[in-house]
Parts: structure tokens; C-alpha cells; sequence
């Protein structure tokens, strides 16, 4: 009988509790100076909590971002329930930590992507504000586009998955 480490779970459970860690302290404490964050997770996943209507809009994976406007962070040991705004309607959110795929800091060009295996380790995402980003346009209540502002880059996260051959 073989035995061995298994390296690829280890690192998935230390990026995670990197991940609740981090919420755990935006949770108490708000998000400090620029930071923000783009999260992928499936949708799919048996324990994700998502309005109806955001799962038939994004039945595979879907990418939220914390950073102007989130209410009510809770995080648990499994995985984190926020209130959201998708267009002047607020929606709470269930988002298990093993339903993550990629967690995105680019104020501090800071990401990390998770491997469909369990058995692989999760990569770090290479982030250059030079070369990755690309804008995002806000709305204003009254639903008109605002220009641009440097806070609402995103990083196209397409870049980075593996394309079949």
C-alpha cells in the first residue's frame, strides 16, 4: 500500500483559510484603503445560495465584485453570505469557500486560481496593471454610464484558465 502527501489538497485548504481570513478581517473591519475583490465561484455548487434568477443568468460560474457597495458580510467556516447590488436590487449570496475558483485583489495584484482538481495546487494569478486590466464603466443611480475610474479595473480572468488543445 502505497502512501503519499498530498500536496494539491493541503495548498487548496491554505488558499482558502487565506480566503476566509481575509474576509474574517473585512467583516470586522471593512476593506482597507483600495482594495477590492473579484470572485469567481460555481454556480452550480451544491451549497451556493443564489437568487433564481442569477443562476439561470450565470448557470456556470459567475464573478461578483466586493468593493463600493456590500452590506451584511458574514463568514463562516465553510464559506462567506453577503448582500450584493445588481442593479438597484440587492441580493444575498451563500458562497462556499470550495466553490471558489479564482479570488482577485488587483489593488495589490494579488490572485489566486483554483484547479477543477482537487489533486492540483491552486496557481497564483500573475496580475500586471499594464497588460491585464481592463475597464469597467459604473452607473449612477440614475442607471447613466459614468466614465471610467480607476478603481473599476478588472482583470479578464479568460486569460488565465487552460484552453483545451
Amino acid at each position: 500500500m502505497s502512501r503519499s502527501i498530498d500536496y494539491g489538497n493541503l495548498m487548496h485548504r491554505a488558499m482558502r483559510s487565506l480566503i476566509h481570513d481575509v474576509l474574517t478581517g473585512v467583516q470586522e473591519d471593512g476593506l482597507p484603503g483600495q482594495h477590492h475583490f473579484f470572485i469567481t465561484f460555481d454556480t452550480g455548487h451544491p451549497d451556493v445560495m443564489i437568487a433564481d434568477w442569477l443562476s439561470d443568468r450565470y448557470p456556470g460560474d459567475m464573478t461578483v465584485v466586493m468593493q463600493n457597495w456590500f452590506d451584511d458580510l458574514k463568514v463562516d467556516d465553510d464559506g462567506f453570505a453577503v448582500t450584493l447590488n445588481f442593479g438597484d436590487a440587492p441580493e444575498r449570496l451563500y458562497i462556499p469557500f470550495d466553490s471558489i475558483k479564482t479570488f482577485v485583489d488587483p489593488s495589490v495584484e494579488f490572485g489566486l486560481r483554483f484547479e477543477n482538481s482537487e489533486s492540483e495546487s491552486p496557481t497564483p494569478i500573475p496580475l500586471s496593471r499594464d497588460t491585464a486590466p481592463s475597464s469597467v464603466a459604473d452607473q449612477d443611480d440614475d442607471g447613466d454610464d459614468l466614465p471610467p475610474h480607476k478603481d473599476a479595473d478588472v482583470v479578464s480572468l479568460d486569460s488565465f484558465r487552460k484552453h483545451p488543445n
